[in-house]
């Protein structure tokens, strides 16, 4: 994706202490009453209406709509009529229709395809304006600037940095079942500007993001041997990180983004390796005869959680970033797999399988407070939203008729609730969310 630079002004940015106290939702608690707000189009602000000011504002409802913690108003309901750029709107009106927050704001058309957009976040009870922003950038960029203002207003209400500008990679599959075609795609957070990287002619699997969104590795059977390969996704180059003794596989990125630590399986053993990216150095993370793999690193590099056989069954381990003192975190009754570390640092969200269910949970460092967050016949894969609050993973429905069930992708929030699927245009497996996209 070409990088996208935005002019961003801030407007008259103030709020008492009070009113921020007032307006604020819990997002640590389970079942949340989703906050009443209100979302008008954006008007042009030379007077009249604005479509694109229109389509700006439905995604930013949407956005905000699939947190689970808003519920945008019907806009039948509005009784003002706001104005471009009014000073204050009259609270008691929306007031009257129940909205806890608003949002105003204009959008004007200059030349040469750009567009500037300004918005307000009030606070109706309170009457203040609580937040404040102005975009400037390219028409054909409006559905960024929707997802941009969303993640502002997400934070100024949760206090929480928001994730709606952010892509999900993903392993898009089609075909009968014995001559299954996988091919990575890409897509925005909510299923829109959808599109493949790949040809199909090479089976392909587990994609992840590099920390500055630009980069994805992941494991491809191109060639004679299946092995891990780097994509660019501006340019579109694409290069294996090498021929080992084995199958590479189970990629990730190091936080700084300068190394990988990936899985090697060779003679009937899988270790785990990090690869340096400058110098293509290999250095080996553990070693015996288990089978050792999914590594992930914690947020500040200095552990590594993976899933290991090493005590009979599958369980997760929490090692230094150097492969010493190995230590079991995972306890419970079943196996668990795919393990990946928050990018909070408090939790490690993982797949459990058990007396035939799988099971996406979440556990602290340290093994405690595990967590069970979802169960169905194949729940599995997770990958963490970039404020660490939702996650995503693939669900495969039960088979029929001889044929391969359904396959997609779905987010639930970290405490359970809100579960959702984000639409594709075929089956979906192994998603993983990008961090926020550099402005």
């Amino acid at each position: 994706m070409k990088k996208i630079f935005f002019a961003l002004a801030a407007l008259a940015l103030f709020a008492s202490s009070s009113a921020n106290a007032a307006l604020r939702i819990d997002v640590t608690k389970g079942n949340v009453e989703p906050m009443p707000i209100a979302i008008p189009a954006l008007p042009s602000a030379g007077g009249g209406s604005s479509g694109v000011g229109a389509d700006i504002m439905r995604v930013v409802a949407a956005d905000l709509e699939r947190s689970g913690l808003f519920r945008p108003l019907d806009p039948q309901s509005f009784i003002e009529n706001v104005a471009p750029n009014s000073v204050a709107p009259r609270f008691v009106d929306w007031r009257q229709i129940s909205a806890a927050a608003l949002v105003t704001g204009s959008i004007t058309e200059e030349g040469g395809d750009k567009l500037k957009v300004s918005f307000r976040l009030w606070d109706v009870y309170g009457e203040e304006q609580i937040a404040g922003k102005e975009y400037n950038t390219f028409r054909g960029n409006w559905r960024r600037i929707a997802h941009i203002m969303a993640d502002e207003i997400y934070k100024r209400l949760t206090g929480e940095s928001g994730y709606f500008d952010s892509r999900i990679v993903y392993v898009a599959e089609s075909g009968p079942d014995l001559r299954r075609v996988k091919r990575l795609a890409i897509m925005d957070q909510d299923g829109e500007n959808h599109k493949f990287l790949t040809d199909g002619k090479a089976l392909v699997l587990t994609p992840r993001f590099s920390p500055n969104s630009q980069e994805i590795l992941y494991m491809s059977y191109a060639g004679r041997q299946p092995r891990v390969f780097l994509r660019d996704l501006q340019t579109g180059r694409e290069e294996s990180l090498g021929t080992f003794d084995g199958m590479s596989f189970a990629p990730r990125f190091s936080n700084d983004g300068n190394s990988i630590v990936m899985s090697v399986a060779a003679n009937g053993v899988t270790q785990i390796y990090k690869m340096d990216l400058r110098s293509r150095k290999l250095s080996k993370l553990t070693n015996g005869n288990s089978i050792d793999t999914s590594p992930s690193y914690s947020p500040d590099g200095n552990r590594i959680v993976f899933n290991s056989d090493r005590g009979g069954s599958q369980q997760l381990y929490v090692m230094s970033a150097d492969g010493s003192n190995p230590q079991r975190i995972s306890f419970g009754d079943g196996r668990y797999g795919t393990p990946v570390w928050s990018p909070r640092a408090d939790l490690i969200a993982f797949t459990k399988m058990k007396s035939g269910r799988f099971y996406i949970g979440v556990m602290r460092p340290d093994g405690s407070g595990e967590r069970l967050l979802t169960e169905s016949y194949l729940d599995e894969g997770p990958s963490w939203s970039p404020n660490g609050r939702v996650i995503t993973f693939h669900r495969q429905f039960p088979t029929s008729r001889g044929k391969q069930g359904a396959t997609r992708v779905y987010t639930v929030d970290v405490t359970g609730y809100n579960l959702r699927e984000v639409v594709t245009p075929m089956d979906a497996s192994d998603p993983a969310w990008s961090p926020l996209l550099p402005l």
